[in-house]
C-alpha cells in the first residue's frame, strides 16, 4: 500500500524532473489524443456510410412490372405486365406471416401552384407503409393515413423544399395547393435524409390518385417490408416464394427475366453490412496500431528514466532500501504519468472530436466520435501497459548491487 512519504517522495521526485515527467505524460498524452481521433473519424466514416447508402429501409422488396419476352400458357410475348389492387390483397393473404406492411406507389409529374408560385414535381400516391419505407420523418402535421385511403381525400403531404418553394417561408398546413388542376389541402410537412431530390416531392393517398384516373386500380409498383426477425436467410426465401406467386399469378414463365422485377434490398443490407465490419477492422487496426506506438514510446521512455537512475537506486539501496521499495518506487511514479496523461489525453480527444462536429462533412466524415466504453478500455489498457513498462526496467534495476550501481556513468 502506497503511504503518505510514498506521494510526497514521488512529487519531489517529479518536480525535480520536470523534463524527464513531461516527456512521459506527453507520449501518453498524444498516444490516447491520436487514438480517440482516429477512432472517432472512422465512425465519422461509418456514419456517413450509413446515411448515404441506408437512406430507404433495407427490410423492404420492391416489384416492379415489367415486359415479357417470352410466351407462355397461351400468352404471347411482349406483353406489358400491370400490376393492380388485387395484387395488394393477394400478397396480404397469401404472405401475412412474412409482412410487417405494404405499401403500393404511383408516380405522376404535375404542375403544382400556390398564389403566384409554381413549379414541376412529382406526386406519388401511396399508403401509410410508405412513411416506413423511405424513412420520411414528419416535421409539421401527419403523414397519410388508412382513413385517407378509405375516403380518398385530397390531402396531400409536402417535401420541406416543396414548402419552400411555394409558400416562401410561410407554413404550408392548412393551405391549399393546385396539383394538375385538383385542389388538395397540405396535412403534412415532412424532411428526408436522402437529399433535395426526395424533398421536392408530394404524397396523396393512392386511391385518390387511381379515383382521378377515371377509376382504375393500376399500380406502378409494390414495395413490402418483411419481418426483420427473419433475418438474411428468411427474407431470401419470402422473395423466392413471392417471386414465384407473381409469375404464376400474371403468367410470366419461370425464366422470364424481364416480366417483373424484384429487389430484394436484404442484399444490400448484407452488404452494407460486410462494408461497416470492413471499416470497423480499418478503425480498430489504426487504434491499435496507435495505441502499440504509445505502448513502444512509454517503454522506451520508462527503460531511459530506470537508466538515468541507476546510481540513485544504488544509493538507496547502499542505505537500507529493499528490493521491492525501489521496484514500487519506480511502478508508483509510472502508474501515476500514465493515469494521469492518459486521461488529459482522452478529455482533449473526446473535446477536440465534439468541436469538429459536422465541420468535415464535405470530407464524409459525420458527427465523428468514440464511445466511452472505447475510450476508457484504451486508457486503462495505455495506463496497464505503462505500469508493466515501468516494472520491468525497474525490477531489472532492483536486483543490481549497490557497489555496480554506484560505478555507473
Amino acid at each position: 500500500m502506497w503511504n503518505r512519504d510514498r506521494w510526497r517522495e514521488m512529487f519531489y521526485t517529479l518536480s525535480k524532473n520536470k523534463l524527464r515527467t513531461g516527456l512521459s505524460g506527453f507520449t501518453v498524452s498524444l498516444g490516447i489524443f491520436i487514438f480517440v481521433l482516429l477512432f472517432g473519424f472512422g465512425n465519422g466514416l461509418k456514419n456517413s456510410f450509413q446515411d448515404f447508402f441506408l437512406d430507404d429501409a433495407t427490410n423492404t422488396i420492391w416489384l416492379y412490372p415489367g415486359q415479357t419476352e417470352k410466351p407462355y400458357r397461351g400468352y404471347k410475348a411482349k406483353r406489358r405486365i400491370i400490376f393492380r389492387n388485387d395484387d395488394l390483397t393477394d400478397i396480404q393473404q397469401n404472405f401475412g406471416f412474412y409482412l410487417a406492411y405494404i405499401t403500393p406507389r404511383i408516380s405522376r409529374g404535375a404542375l403544382v401552384k400556390h398564389g403566384m408560385e409554381s413549379n414541376n414535381y412529382t406526386v406519388r400516391g401511396i399508403a401509410p407503409g410508405h412513411q416506413n419505407a423511405e424513412k420520411t420523418i414528419i416535421t409539421n402535421g401527419r403523414y397519410i393515413n388508412a382513413n385517407d385511403l378509405q375516403e380518398r381525400t385530397k390531402f396531400a403531404v409536402v417535401g420541406r423544399l416543396v414548402e419552400q418553394d411555394l409558400f416562401q417561408g410561410k407554413s404550408a398546413l392548412g393551405e391549399n395547393i393546385d396539383v394538375g388542376g385538383v385542389s388538395y389541402k397540405v396535412v403534412g410537412v415532412y424532411r428526408d435524409e436522402g437529399g433535395d431530390n426526395e424533398e421536392r416531392l408530394i404524397y396523396i393517398p393512392y386511391t385518390t390518385r387511381q379515383q382521378l384516373e377515371k377509376s382504375n386500380d393500376r399500380i406502378d409498383q409494390i414495395i413490402l417490408a418483411f419481418r426483420p426477425e427473419l433475418g438474411y436467410a428468411g427474407a431470401k426465401e419470402f422473395e423466392k416464394k413471392l417471386n414465384a406467386f407473381m409469375r404464376k399469378k400474371h403468367f410470366i414463365a419461370p425464366n422470364d427475366q424481364r416480366g417483373i422485377y424484384v429487389r430484394n434490398r436484404t442484399a444490400d443490407l448484407k452488404e452494407s453490412q460486410q462494408f461497416a465490419s470492413i471499416l470497423q477492422l480499418i478503425v480498430t487496426f489504426v487504434g491499435l496500431g496507435t495505441l502499440l506506438a504509445g505502448i513502444i514510446g512509454i517503454s522506451n521512455i520508462m527503460v531511459y528514466v530506470v537508466k538515468e537512475r541507476t546510481k540513485e537506486l544504488g544509493i538507496r539501496k547502499a542505505i537500507g532500501a529493499t528490493p521491492k521499495s525501489v521496484v514500487g518506487m519506480i511502478l508508483h511514479e509510472s502508474v501515476f504519468i500514465t493515469t494521469v496523461a492518459g486521461y488529459v489525453g482522452l478529455l482533449a480527444g473526446v473535446g477536440t472530436l465534439a468541436i469538429i462536429g459536422d465541420s468535415l462533412e464535405e470530407y464524409f466524415i459525420i458527427n465523428p466520435f468514440i464511445g466511452t466504453n472505447t475510450a476508457v478500455a484504451a486508457t486503462l489498457t495505455l495506463i496497464a501497459f505503462g505500469a508493466i513498462a515501468g516494472y520491468i526496467p525497474a525490477r531489472r534495476a532492483a536486483k543490481i548491487k549497490p557497489i555496480i550501481a554506484l560505478r555507473d556513468d
